[in-house]
């Protein structure tokens, strides 16, 4: 018999469960939804606050009474409740078949579930509170709150509704205090279940091990299985019978597993460019790397802004990737500077860093004698498209033309980001006569494509001017990962739509 132990996330209780466990209990296992201190489990220790060690402890306590040696102990952390089902699967590593990360986060050793909250403002807020006894963070308090924590896809106006009714203050201690591991739990083998409704998928998370980052290197063992739900962040809620299904089928071995990296070939983004271009002087002004065309006089410039998130201690930096320098050297050769910075995103809650990298970039590129200050270009692409969104918000006259490359155009759902500073599907409303280059690949991830399709819907309402290349067989990172004449033939087309705008006089 398998026993299901089910840890839930940040403000629910065991309540969030009901139909899950019911149909776990119908297929013959068993189901045992854990109590939180502090959420819906005891009350708060007397005289002590309550922090993960005190929800470890809760869920430990269920695993010791369930455990036994004829069942198979599957337990299963939705977003916060990871945390401490990591941390309790570490102290009782022999009692626990599978881990189960259910639309959630991948824990560490030594540090606070805080770091999985991409909302930096809240961060600062909660840490520079101090976190002390009888601290909390309050839930959300309408329906609309819910999507800040998450994609509220597939939910039920009335189970939202409950889901704010029965809502509790969520123990700031448990955020702040950092989990300890001993090392013990990475034995235990895991599955994933993306939901991609919450901005998460398979092939997303192939293509972040194919950087090569070695946090994300134990994916690929063969103990490691994935499955994807298309619903939003609450599966529980929304699909309840597929979750169940899934659960069980994860407790069999079943599931997707990653293709492992190819030490004997370069990762993705280090894969030769599409197209033989040669190389131009180059100079490196910081954190900023200037392509120099053959031609004495101030000449436009177009700078390269990569995407992300980027591992920090990922070696070489965007700006020696291929990709990156590929597109320079056209830029060099068609008599531009082509101009390619190393912004600071590393993380979610990098963008505001990120941008302010990108604004200093273009800056030092305008200063530069050899630039003609007037004439500048902007290109994003990938993770780093919510940048452009400071700049189709208030264009300045010296922007000739923004392009875009297979770019995220809205945050995801999972992001949680506060406001709406980065979304560009918004911004293009104010984008005036600046003209937008849009190359969008026809095998794009459906999450990315998503934004895409909503950027060119709020374009074409607002009449923003915006020549779409297509590269219809053309993946994410095709300048790499297909080296078609398709391929060849959408980034000389690209090139050329930015250059030409470039060389048009100011008429904006």
């Amino acid at each position: 018999m398998t026993a299901f132990v089910l840890v839930s996330g940040m403000f629910t209780g065991t309540h969030v469960w009901q139909d899950t466990a019911a149909r776990l209990t119908a297929a013959g296992a068993g189901a045992h939804p854990v109590a939180l201190t502090g959420l819906d489990g005891p009350p708060r220790p007397e005289g002590g606050g309550i922090d993960l060690e005190t929800h470890i402890a809760d869920v430990v306590a269920v695993l010791d009474s369930v455990g036994a040696a004829d069942r198979k102990v599957v337990l299963v952390g939705h977003d916060y409740g990871i945390h401490p089902a990591v941390g309790a699967a570490d102290r009782r590593a022999g009692l626990v078949d599978r881990i189960v990360y259910l639309d959630s986060g991948m824990p560490r050793d030594g540090a606070p579930a805080l770091a999985a909250v991409p909302d930096q403002s809240l961060r600062q807020r909660l840490t520079a509170g101090g976190g002390g006894a009888g601290d909390v963070l309050r839930p959300p308090a309408t329906r609309a709150e819910w999507d800040s924590w998450g994609s509220t896809e597939g939910v039920s106006d009335p189970l939202l509704d409950r889901l704010t009714a029965l809502a509790a203050p969520q123990p700031t201690g448990t955020l702040l205090q950092p989990l300890r591991l001993t090392g013990a739990v990475a034995d235990v083998p895991t599955t994933g279940v993306l939901c991609t409704g919450n901005g998460t998928s398979i092939e997303m998370v192939q293509m972040l091990v194919g950087f090569g980052d070695p946090a994300l290197r134990a994916l690929v063992d063969p103990r490691v299985t994935f499955f994807e739900l298309a619903t939003g962040h609450w599966p529980m809620l929304s699909r309840p019978a597929e979750l169940a299904d899934v659960l069980l089928r994860a407790a069999a071995g079943e599931g997707h597993r990653l293709e492992p990296v190819e030490e004997t070939e370069p990762p993705v983004h280090l894969r030769p460019f599409v197209l033989d271009v040669p190389e131009v002087p180059r100079e490196r002004h910081g954190n900023v790397d200037l392509h120099l065309p053959d031609t004495p006089e101030p000449r436009p410039a177009v700078l390269f802004v990569h995407g992300g998130p980027v591992p920090a201690d990922l070696r070489p930096t965007p700006r020696d990737w291929p990709t990156l320098t590929g597109y320079a050297r056209c830029a060099a050769a068609g008599g531009a500077v082509g101009a390619v910075v190393d912004h600071r995103l590393h993380d979610l809650s990098d963008y505001e860093r990120a941008a302010a990298d990108v604004a200093a970039a273009v800056d030092l590129v305008r200063a530069d004698p050899r630039v003609d200050a007037d004439r500048v270009a902007l290109w994003f692409f990938s993770g780093g498209g919510p940048i452009a969104a400071d700049w189709l918000d208030a264009p300045p006259p010296w922007l000739r033309c923004l392009a875009s490359t297979y770019p995220v155009l809205a945050p995801l759902p999972n992001w949680g980001m506060p406001g709406d500073r980065f979304d560009p599907a918004r911004a293009v409303a104010h984008a005036g006569a600046l003209p937008v280059v849009l190359t969008r690949v026809g095998l794009e991830m459906p999450e990315i494509a998503a934004t895409v399709e909503k950027f060119l819907a709020a374009a074409e309402e607002c009449g923003a001017d915006v020549e779409v290349v297509d590269v219809p067989h053309g993946h994410h990172a095709f300048e790499t990962v297909d080296p078609t004449d398709e391929s060849r033939e959408a980034v000389r087309r690209a090139v050329r739509a930015v250059l030409t705008r470039l060389d048009r006089p100011g008429t904006r």
